[in-house]
């Protein structure tokens, strides 16, 4: 009547699970893979405030280039000689500073490279950067 029935121990050979030096190893590897992309990061970070830097100089220099190429042949202010407002002693440099901090002047050659014609060169200082455009205006 009473059938005894043999308990069989199962092997578990297979499913002994992780050990601690093998987990160990898995967070060191995963620790450097996230140190890694920090890195990346950090230097994303620096490379898009230089690009901003940079972009803000050019955007800078092309307005007061613009401005200045889009004046009369004979303005004041594209004069190389004399003394037109904002010049220095010398007549041949004018400068004016925005509101973001930036420093712009700009530098006028008359008969540069060809007779009736004027070399402006626009320099936009600020941020711990330097840009210069340069464009020629004829009469």
């Amino acid at each position: 009547m009473f059938h005894l029935q043999a308990t069989k121990k199962e092997s578990r050979g297979n499913d002994r699970g992780y050990t601690l030096i093998e987990i160990l190893i898995a967070v060191t590897i995963f620790s450097l893979g996230i140190l890694a992309v920090a890195g990346m990061q950090v230097a994303a970070m620096s490379a898009n405030y230089r690009a901003s830097r940079s972009t803000s100089l050019i955007v800078n220099a092309q307005d007061k280039l613009e401005e200045l190429i889009a004046l009369p042949y004979d303005d004041p202010w594209l004069q190389a000689a004399g003394n037109p407002p904002g010049s220095d002693t010398n007549g041949n440099t004018h400068q004016e500073t925005t509101s973001e901090g930036y420093t712009i002047s700009w530098h006028v050659i008359d008969d540069d490279p060809v007779p009736n014609a004027k070399r402006v060169t626009v320099t936009v200082t600020g941020q711990g950067g330097t840009t210069q455009v340069v464009s020629i205006k004829s009469l």
